[in-house]
């Protein structure tokens, strides 16, 4: 459950800034306003770099992003040629042995890492578990024994429930207690008795945009390090990690950044820490001479020693091709079109849709809101469903909360409108 509690509907939702340019109540053709602004959209040629149909409004891309065009051309030439054919020489012909560390350089600029810090592999679940047990003992070995004093792990009581089960299982692993904190309090609690922070940069079920550049600050001052979890922000914002100094930081490659189900996960390892980090899961792709095959682990220098065990080639290949897109991206007109999207969708969706039928729980401010739009209603999942019968696609959250995902670099002010008009109808239609 998000720390923010939910409003109930009839409530007043906070008022919303229209997309520059762009009155409260769009004329009546409000298609014509969203072709306008796609006409501006400096992104809007990158839309066809990717599989979508006339038919259908993909929003969700918040749980798994479309697919780039060039992904099945690249699988085909790995499959055939690399697999096929060289076989076990494209671990160094091909540059399979080096993919996680290419591929995690990559990532690296959309989430505001030098090169060397992020490497590529596992799910998040397990760069989870080996970021903050690697930071529980950083502190550890910065502190000496703990002795009762650095025992406890924060992390944000709104988490992705994964990151609470993992962050539960390395609290007893490492002798600490979990204490859940709302995000925006998280500043506040850090003191001497904690030994990590773990803090989801966007909460997956309201959008809310949470305070990174506070709770680093808070926490570093406290003493303790903080792993970050990017899943429902890179790709969709600038992150800035070196910048705040952020320790740690894992995130899934699947949603904005369009790697494809259960395409590899990343780890972020800041340069500083990296020859401090132990890994609970000392694989052998993270020894120093993993091929010498010795039975003591000497871990390998950098980000390297992230990984532990064979890279999944197909899908960290497929990942790489997806990542292409990005090439010559400029964040900034993500974040600005990513705002102006959601902007547009609840400007339409409150002057359509039926009085207090579905309401906002995603913040109207800028500064607190991530890529999607959450609202709130009544029958969720039946709305939901009807909404992808009639071709608008998202999701919904247990109990009444419906999702729609803002990929910039694909989804349209049109799309947009659609969407808006469609849940509109199907709000109007319902049984009272």
């Amino acid at each position: 459950m998000s720390e923010n509690p939910l409003p109930t509907p009839g409530t007043t939702s906070p008022p919303v800034s229209p997309p520059a340019g762009v009155s409260a109540s769009p004329p009546a053709d409000g298609f014509a306003e969203a072709a306008r602004l796609d006409a501006a959209d400096p992104l809007a040629a990158l839309r066809r770099a990717f599989v979508l149909d006339d038919d259908t409004v993909y929003l969700d891309g918040n749980s798994l992003g479309a697919l780039p065009a060039a992904v099945p051309g690249r699988l085909a030439e790995v499959i055939g040629r690399e697999w096929g054919e060289l076989r076990i020489r494209s671990w160094t012909e091909s540059g399979w042995w080096t993919a996680p560390q290419r591929i995690g350089d990559r990532i690296a600029r959309l989430i505001g890492a030098a090169p060397g810090q992020v490497v590529v592999g596992d799910s998040t679940s397990v760069n989870v578990f080996k970021a903050l047990v690697g930071a529980v003992r950083l502190t550890a070995t910065a502190d000496g024994p703990r002795g009762g004093v650095r025992d406890q792990i924060l992390v944000d009581s709104g988490t992705f429930p994964t990151d609470g089960y993992i962050a539960g299982s390395a609290a007893r692993m490492t002798g600490c207690t979990l204490v859940p904190v709302p995000a925006a309090d998280l500043p506040s609690v850090a003191g001497p008795r904690t030994a990590a922070v773990l803090v989801n940069h966007v909460d997956y079920r309201t959008g809310e945009l949470h305070n990174l550049p506070a709770v680093t600050a808070a926490a570093h001052a406290a003493g303790a390090p903080v792993v970050a979890d990017l899943c429902h922000s890179a790709g969709a914002l600038p992150v800035n990690l070196d910048a705040l100094r952020v320790d740690f930081a894992v995130g899934c490659t699947y949603k904005y950044l369009n790697g494809g189900p259960g395409s590899p996960a990343y780890l972020y390892i800041r340069a500083e820490h990296q020859d401090r980090f132990d890994s609970p899961l000392p694989g052998w792709n993270g020894h120093r001479a993993p091929f010498e095959m010795t039975a003591d682990y000497r871990p390998a220098p950098g980000a390297v020693r992230g990984r532990v065990g064979t890279p999944d080639i197909l899908s960290m290949l497929a990942l790489e091709a997806a990542l292409e897109v990005w090439d010559g991206v400029d964040l900034a007109e993500v974040r600005a079109k990513s705002l102006a999207l959601t902007d547009y969708f609840l400007a339409r969706v409150a002057a359509l849709a039926p009085e207090a039928s579905a309401v906002p729980v995603t913040p109207a401010e800028h500064a607190r809101r991530g890529s999607q739009v959450s609202l709130r209603c009544t029958d969720a999942a039946a709305v939901m469903a009807e909404l992808i019968r009639r071709g608008v696609v998202g999701d919904f959250r247990e109990p009444d909360v419906l999702r729609f995902g803002f990929t910039p670099l694909y989804t349209s002010f049109t799309d947009t409108e659609r969407a808006a008009r469609t849940l509109a109808t199907v709000l109007r239609e319902r049984p009272r």
